[in-house]
């Protein structure tokens, strides 16, 4: 009966969770979010950490896992030549702590 009662709560507690799985399209009119990488952080609206693990891309917050399929993903995003035909500018971060919105009025488009 405990066991199931931790179960319960476990799964209750995940649904919550929304990750942050990606997936690169090749088209632009495939993609739900236009992204532009910045060569800093200080230009960027959101500071991106590629996650090796999906369970470790959660909520909003720039910690995100690269999926294989379309189909698994949370949005699909393309990657801009020119940061005017983007809806964000982000950075690849090496560290998950760096990960962070720096333009809040962008979050929107990975919501």
């Amino acid at each position: 009966m405990r066991k199931t009662i931790l179960l319960t709560l476990f799964v209750i507690a995940g649904l919550g969770v929304k990750s942050q799985t990606v997936f690169s399209c090749d088209s632009k009119y495939d993609a739900d979010v236009k992204v532009y990488v910045a060569s800093s952080k200080y230009d960027a609206d959101l500071v991106v950490y590629k996650c090796s693990s999906k369970y470790d891309a959660t909520d909003n917050k720039g910690l995100w896992f690269f999926v294989e399929s379309k189909y698994d993903a949370k949005k699909k995003i393309y990657f801009c030549d020119s940061k005017y035909d983007a809806d964000i500018v982000i950075y690849f971060s090496e560290s998950k702590y760096d990960a962070e919105w720096r333009n809040k009025s962008k979050l929107h488009f990975m919501q």
